[in-house]
C-alpha cells in the first residue's frame, strides 16, 4: 500500500510521464481546434516537488499567474490546477476574444469564461489521459479560476493537501502555438489513495 509520494518508485514515475505525455498530445490537439491554430507540444517533464519549490520554479510568491483548479471525483480524488502564465492567456484572449495586450490583472467576466473554458479542455484531456490508460472513471468539477501572485494561488493546494504531505505533482510542459513557444505547468494532486488504486490499475506495485 503506498504511504506517500515519496514511496513513488522510477517505473511509477515513468507511468506517470506517459499520462502526461498523453495528456499533452490530446491538449494540443483539443487547443488547435479551439484556437484554429497550429498547436504542437513539448515533451512534458514530471517531478515530485514540494510547494516552495513549485513556487520557486514558476518566478517566485509575488510573481502574477492564472491558476485553474479542478476538483476531482470518482475513482481518482484530489486536484489538477493549471498554473498560467501571461502570455499563454493573451494568445487564447487574442485568438477567441480579438483582446489584445491585456494582461492578467485586466480581465474582465468573457475573458475568464474564455480562459477557464481552455483549463476545462486541457483538464479534460490529461483525465482522458489517466481514464484511457487505467480504466477508471474520474469525474471533474467545474473549474474555478483565480489571478493572484503565485504565492497566494498555491495557499489552497497546501491547506487542502498539506495533511498528505508536502510533496505534489510538478508536470512541466508547454505547447507551440503559431511558432511562438508557451509555457504552461501542471499541478496534479491525487489523494495517496488515490495514487495507489492508479498505479495497481496500471500493473505497478510500489510494495
Amino acid at each position: 500500500m503506498l504511504k506517500s509520494y515519496e514511496e513513488l518508485s522510477p517505473i511509477a514515475i515513468d507511468c506517470l510521464k506517459e499520462i502526461g505525455n498523453i495528456g499533452s498530445s490530446y491538449a494540443a490537439s483539443s487547443m488547435s481546434t479551439m484556437l484554429s491554430k497550429s498547436v504542437e507540444m513539448h515533451v512534458p517533464e514530471v517531478r515530485l516537488m514540494d510547494f516552495q519549490s513549485v513556487i520557486d520554479e514558476m518566478g517566485g510568491p509575488e510573481k502574477v499567474i492564472a491558476g485553474i483548479l479542478v476538483d476531482l471525483s470518482g475513482d481518482i480524488e484530489g486536484m489538477i490546477m493549471f498554473l498560467l502564465e501571461e502570455s499563454f492567456t493573451k494568445i487564447v484572449l487574442d485568438t477567441l476574444m480579438g483582446r489584445q495586450h491585456i494582461n492578467l490583472t485586466e480581465l474582465d467576466e468573457a475573458d475568464i469564461s474564455a480562459i477557464i473554458e481552455m483549463g476545462n479542455i486541457m483538464a479534460g484531456s490529461y483525465i482522458g489521459a489517466i481514464s484511457s490508460l487505467s480504466g477508471l472513471s474520474v469525474k471533474m468539477a467545474v473549474p474555478s479560476m483565480t489571478v493572484d501572485m503565485m504565492g497566494a494561488v498555491m495557499d489552497l493546494p497546501i491547506i487542502e493537501f498539506s495533511k498528505v504531505g508536502d510533496k505534489v505533482l510538478f508536470i512541466d510542459d508547454g505547447f507551440i502555438i503559431d511558432n511562438i513557444d508557451i509555457k504552461s505547468n501542471i499541478i496534479l494532486v491525487p489523494t495517496v489513495e488515490s495514487l495507489d488504486i492508479l498505479m495497481k490499475k496500471l500493473g505497478v506495485s510500489d510494495d
